[in-house]
């Protein structure tokens, strides 16, 4: 095989049980603690917002920069920066913002496992009971100034409400899915629905922007700041390189690790492929004892207490993390937590990857170029790739 490097609903049980079992994170300077007193100008909601930047030990990129400070000046922005470049930051600078002036803002995404990592995050770091989220299949705390939800919510709440739907500011996350062809509609709406609104656009892969943003300038008065400015280069922060190899998975794989190129994440198109592919990785020995053990105390008295629960458990103990949408929240969040531990060698998701969740690794490895994009199977697009 060859292989290539309206009205929100009310808060749901389901949901509420995983906001409780969600694995403790590491705590860092609490954002919420800088918010400023009501009626704070402009300048001091930024100057406290880059003081929480500074005591958590970033610096931002001339790029971040360049965009929070068009945020505050109350413009829209098309941030089309390189993946690791910082998108989140500029995104939770909006947020800021939003309840620094007392006014809501909504996040949205393309799949819930997004909605819900971000979801989690802006927890930890605006505070829980200023945070909810809601999807197709969940609802927690709907009420909330920061509502993290899937873009086809959004949309549908534009389409109901309007005009009059309350939406200060919306941050797009992934907003390439513009152009698709069958879901790209509800990236489309809230840009026609809602002229008071002030939009942060945000993706890796943005193609051409032009029209978009002579359209939202038409629409809202406002003139969209583009960064990078269009033709400008702009580095990317984690350098890529690329390989290609026809030895089987296993070799692959085996030689990574062996290499020091763990975490690997295993990119398939089905979530059955997945769970296959973790379970042939078992036969590997890709962790000692002490790692195993390791891993034990991490996942200390996790409750795995879904049919899948005892399956996944047994991925875990090896090392080997499931990840994509279909999981229940509180598995996502446990492969999360390990990998940024550093304690999975290897995670076998979904091609979700590619839309911001949060799992550091240091290879991703295709098993194939091609998926079915529900009609036919073919070669996956450039920007699929990318």
């Amino acid at each position: 095989m060859s292989n290539l490097l309206s009205q929100r609903d009310a808060p749901s049980p389901a949901a509420d049980e995983a906001l409780s079992r969600r694995p403790s994170t590491p705590e860092r300077p609490s954002l919420a603690d800088h918010l400023p007193p009501p009626g704070s100008d402009p300048d001091e909601v930024l100057s406290r917002f880059l003081d929480w930047v500074g005591e958590i030990g970033f610096e931002l990129y001339p790029a971040q920069e360049e965009a929070i400070l068009h945020l505050f000046e109350d413009r829209h922005v098309i941030l089309s920066t390189p993946t690791g470049s910082g998108k989140s930051l500029v995104a939770l600078a909006l947020h800021f913002k939003a309840l620094s002036e007392g006014k809501s803002c909504f996040y949205t995404s393309p799949i819930k496992a997004l909605a819900s990592e971000k979801f989690f995050s802006l927890c930890d770091d605006l505070g829980a009971e200023r945070v909810g989220m809601l999807t197709g299949d969940a609802s927690i705390n709907p009420m909330a100034p920061i509502v993290c939800c899937t873009a086809e919510v959004l949309s549908n709440m534009a389409l109901r409400h309007g005009a009059d739907l309350e939406a200060p500011y919306v941050v797009m996350d992934e907003f390439h899915y513009y152009a698709d062809p069958e879901r790209g509609v509800a990236w489309q709406v809230p840009l026609v629905v809602l002229p008071r609104t002030r939009f942060l656009l945000m993706s890796a892969t943005l193609g051409d922007m032009t029209k978009i943003a002579d359209h939202l300038e038409e629409r809202t008065g406002v003139e969209p700041a583009r960064v990078p400015e269009e033709g400008e280069a702009v580095e990317r922060p984690v350098p890529l390189d690329w390989d290609y190899r026809e030895t089987s998975l296993h070799e692959t794989v085996e030689s990574l690790a062996e290499a020091g190129k763990a975490p690997i994440y295993v990119v398939n198109f089905t979530r059955r492929e997945c769970a296959e592919r973790a379970q042939a990785l078992t036969s590997m020995p890709l962790t000692d004892r002490d790692e195993k053990q390791a891993i034990a105390e991490a996942v200390g008295d996790f409750r795995f207490d879904s049919p899948y629960g005892k399956e996944f458990r047994r991925f875990i103990s090896f090392g080997i993390g499931v990840h994509h949408a279909g999981l229940l929240p509180k598995y996502r969040l446990l492969v999360e937590q390990l990998s940024q531990q550093g304690l999975l060698k290897v995670i076998c998701g979904t091609d979700t990857l590619g839309v911001g969740v949060n799992i550091p690794i240091r290879t991703v490895l295709f098993t194939r170029l091609s998926k079915f994009d529900g009609q036919k199977v073919g070669i996956l697009t450039v920007r699929d790739f990318q």
